[in-house]
């Protein structure tokens, strides 16, 4: 919304259409807002990060953002449009940052490199598709719709996000290897259990954890 639909909302909805340079002005410190509130963000977040989990602060920057979009309905001036881009960015860098964090928190230092470029290459085709997607709904419907539409999508971000990340989501997780074998380098110390080895590490998917233990397994 914010780096397709900038200019159409400050020429066309604010009516700065007088002088080109009222209007670069003007654009220039709408998207200075929102540099603002993600610099602000980038310089609190380590912090906050001390004493709350990456899904809150992250799940908290998405909120941020819904409700921001949701209020860009409400946007009658350029100043109230500076804050609302300000407050846009102060989510979008609070969403974003910890991303890297919970990348290699979920990987093995060897996977890291693929599980970076997967997740690269994810946010790049979503992008691809609401891009367009943000300026095709401002021609077509307008504005205060796109504002409406596009946080209706960030608000089934953040149902999709509570549904697949567990509140609860400890590193180290005990679980079960019923398919290796006893003496297995990767359970030695482990507990036997006749037919089942149980142990309790720091816990990714990777080629010996195929998926994520449920039930204790």
């Amino acid at each position: 919304m914010v780096f397709v639909n900038t200019v159409v909302i400050v020429q066309v909805g604010l009516g700065l259409t007088q002088s080109a340079v009222a209007l670069a002005l003007a654009l220039a410190l709408a998207l200075a807002s929102f540099g603002a509130g993600s610099m602000v963000a980038a310089l609190v977040l380590p912090r906050l990060l001390e004493k709350l989990t990456d899904r809150s602060v992250m799940l908290g920057g998405i909120g941020v953002m819904v409700a921001g979009l949701f209020a860009g309905t409400l946007v009658v001036g350029h100043a109230s449009l500076m804050v609302l881009w300000f407050v846009l960015g102060l989510g979008y860098s609070t969403a974003q940052t910890p991303s890297g964090r919970l990348l290699r928190r979920s990987s093995n230092p060897e996977d890291r490199p693929a599980l970076f470029a997967a997740q690269f290459a994810l946010s790049h085709a979503c992008w691809l598709f609401l891009y367009p997607l943000a300026g095709w709904l401002g021609t077509r419907f307008g504005m205060t719709a796109t504002f409406v539409m596009l946080g209706c999508a960030g608000a089934l971000a953040v149902l999709v996000t509570t549904m697949v990340w567990p509140s609860e989501d400890p590193d180290i997780i005990e679980h079960e290897h019923p398919d290796l074998p006893a003496g297995h380098t990767h359970t030695q110390g482990a507990v036997d259990n006749g037919d089942r080895v149980r142990h309790a590490h720091a816990f990714v998917v990777d080629h010996q954890h195929s998926h994520w233990p449920s039930a204790g397994r």
